[in-house]
């Protein structure tokens, strides 16, 4: 028995969305690039970065929800539904890459401060924040429902945060002429996206790996189903998620009596059931057993 949960409406919006998202970064990351440039400051210049890297997500994330939109077929049996999850890898890994680019160039420039035009920073700056703060809007909803999302949504979130920072770097550099909180800002801007992207890179493998969901206990589970009468033993267990909505289970069950096939049609839907409301497991593949000589070990090398 089969539980979908799609959304349809919500896809269309939140395409949309982005696309509007990428064409607004487009615009900020030529702004800054100029003023960056015009400017001599580095910390413009890694939020630009930043931002080019933006664009680059958001088209990444832009493509994967196309799609993961595109029905199976005989030679995709799944379609593209792991396609955003793709998409949510290669973001976060983009946002370290940038990070360890922002630290070099921060280091370099620290040993060599420069003057910097404070004004062009201060206006540049607001700009990006505003523009960024719009996409951050747009996109916060839909961020809860996918890890691809979810990475489109933590690329604008940060680069606000550092637009933020620049701005302050912008009025100190302005009032106080303090022009090496430049580099120093430059430095916690790429901290921060490692920390941020290592967090989206982790949960984006665990994925792909098809590692269990860290939510999940399959021994709870396994005992779960021993509860129903009838199950006599539950071994070779699989649990793992194709992408953000769906999580699958795959086991063997070994039923204490050889009981008809209609009788596990009955079983197979109460085993459904019970996954289903318990751990939000939503497809299920068992393989029934009777008096099999089976190594009955929860886990099995196959």
């Amino acid at each position: 028995m089969g539980h979908n949960h799609a959304h349809g409406p919500i896809q269309d919006i939140k395409g949309k969305n982005l696309l509007f998202s990428i064409f607004l970064n487009i615009g900020i990351t030529l702004a800054q690039v100029i003023g960056g440039l015009l400017s001599g400051s580095l910390a413009l210049l890694s939020d630009a970065l930043h931002n080019f890297s933006d664009v680059l997500s958001l088209l990444v994330s832009y493509i994967a929800n196309i799609l993961s939109k595109r029905d199976a077929s005989l030679k995709h049996t799944f379609g593209y539904k792991r396609a955003e999850i793709v998409a949510a890898f290669v973001n976060a890994s983009t946002l370290i890459v940038v990070a360890v680019i922002l630290i070099i160039e921060a280091v370099q420039r620290f040993q060599n401060p420069e003057p910097i035009n404070s004004n062009l920073v201060i206006w540049l700056s607001l700009l990006a924040i505003v523009g960024n703060g719009l996409s951050v809007l747009l996109l916060k909803k839909d961020s809860k429902a996918n890890l691809n999302m979810r990475s489109a949504y933590l690329h604008l979130l940060t680069d606000m945060m550092a637009s933020v920072a620049v701005l302050a770097g912008g009025l100190l550099m302005k009032y106080y002429q303090i022009f090496w909180v430049d580099s120093v800002l430059t430095l916690a801007i790429a901290v921060y996206l490692i920390i941020v992207g290592y967090d989206l890179l982790r949960s984006a493998t665990k994925v792909l790996m098809l590692f269990t969901p860290s939510d999940l206990a399959l021994e709870n589970i396994a005992e779960n189903i021993c509860t129903i009468s009838q199950i006599k033993n539950v071994h070779h267990l699989h649990v793992w998620q194709l992408n953000e909505a769906e999580i699958h289970l795959e086991a063997h069950v070994d039923f204490h009596e050889d009981i008809s096939l209609s009788k596990f049609e009955e079983l197979l839907s109460e085993i459904e059931e019970l996954v289903y409301h318990s751990y939000g497991i939503n497809h299920v593949n068992i393989q029934p057993e009777f008096g099999k000589c089976d190594n009955e070990d929860l886990i099995i090398q196959d």
